[in-house]
């Protein structure tokens, strides 16, 4: 029998998680929300000055985005001589949409939606970062320690989260893993829905909300790093990949002067004791110069599910 998915929005107290529900097909068209941006205080010699505008894809929370993001944007600060304002939006669609309106000037989004926004606007890679000296990354799927589950194919007919409708390893990695046994999510998993960063999907499994989620490694492996002790019991049974690492992006029309002068501060942080303060909270080696062509298993995958041209 066909899977039935739920819909709406699901409000936990006990570990306090908002979810949105998966009922729409695709991915949503958004508007921008008012106030969302933050200004990032810095030395009296940049005030007055144009900001630098800052987009960052919510891959996790807000508050822990702006932790570990801060040394970086401190620094980007100090080295384009400008003030910075961090934008931060619930989905990668609206972050997508600030760098094509040109409301942000940079942007750290995930690979799945760098690849929608190139094909859509020609959003640029700049850098990459590299992490453990490589510069790929995973889907992982996790289970809380005590599921009976050994594998993504053990979760058939149960609760599944996915991350973001553009994300790559949160969302279509599961997918494209799914069409290659010639399932889909709503014929495979009892129910699905979307949490909006990949702490929450963590935070959704520990709690028993879903039997299963599908994480970005990177992520996993940044959370569990900052948690202490062994809070959410949880354990891998898949890993899908690899794929081309999120990268910096910028809109194609970006000033060429601006553009370099990012490129360049980005590339040479490992050269400064500042730089290389500002790479370790965000758990990054760091960045690097990526081909593009990095990303062409993602485009592939993204050609069948999202039904468009691999050609770009």
């Amino acid at each position: 029998m066909r899977a039935k998915r739920r819909t709406g929005w699901l409000t936990i107290a006990a570990c306090s998680l908002a979810l949105a529900g998966c009922g729409e097909q695709g991915y949503p068209r958004v508007s921008l929300r008012e106030g969302a941006e933050t200004s990032v205080p810095r030395s009296p010699r940049v005030s007055g000055k144009l900001p630098l505008r800052v987009a960052i894809a919510a891959v996790v929370s807000p508050g822990a985005n702006l932790d570990a993001y801060e040394r970086l944007l401190a620094y980007l600060s100090d080295k384009v001589d400008r003030p910075v304002q961090l934008a931060q939006r619930g989905t990668y669609a609206e972050i997508n949409q600030l760098i094509r309106s040109r409301a942000a000037d940079i942007g750290f989004v995930c690979t799945g939606a760098y690849i929608e926004g190139q094909r859509e606007f020609g959003m640029e890679l700049l850098v990459a970062p590299e992490v453990r000296g490589e510069t790929t990354y995973f889907s992982y799927i996790v289970v809380r320690r005590d599921s009976a589950a050994q594998s993504l194919a053990d979760l058939r007919g149960h609760r599944f989260a996915f991350t973001d409708p553009l994300s790559n390893t949160g969302h279509l990695a599961v997918q494209w893993a799914l069409h290659l046994g010639g399932q889909t999510p709503e014929t495979f998993f009892s129910s699905t829905i979307f949490t909006y960063s990949h702490d929450n999907s963590i935070r959704a499994v520990s709690a028993g909300l879903v039997d299963g989620a599908a994480i970005d490694s990177l992520v996993y492996d940044f959370v569990m790093a900052q948690t202490p002790g062994d809070r959410f019991q949880l354990k891998i049974v898949g890993k899908l990949g690899p794929f081309g690492i999120p990268p910096v992006v910028v809109h194609p029309a970006l000033d060429s002067a601006l553009k370099e002068q990012l490129r360049g501060a980005l590339l040479d942080m490992t050269a400064h004791e500042r730089g290389r303060a500002a790479l370790a909270p965000l758990m990054v080696d760091r960045f690097v110069r990526l081909e593009d062509s990095a990303y062409d298993s993602t485009r592939t995958m993204a050609a069948v599910i999202r039904g468009w041209p691999k050609t770009r």
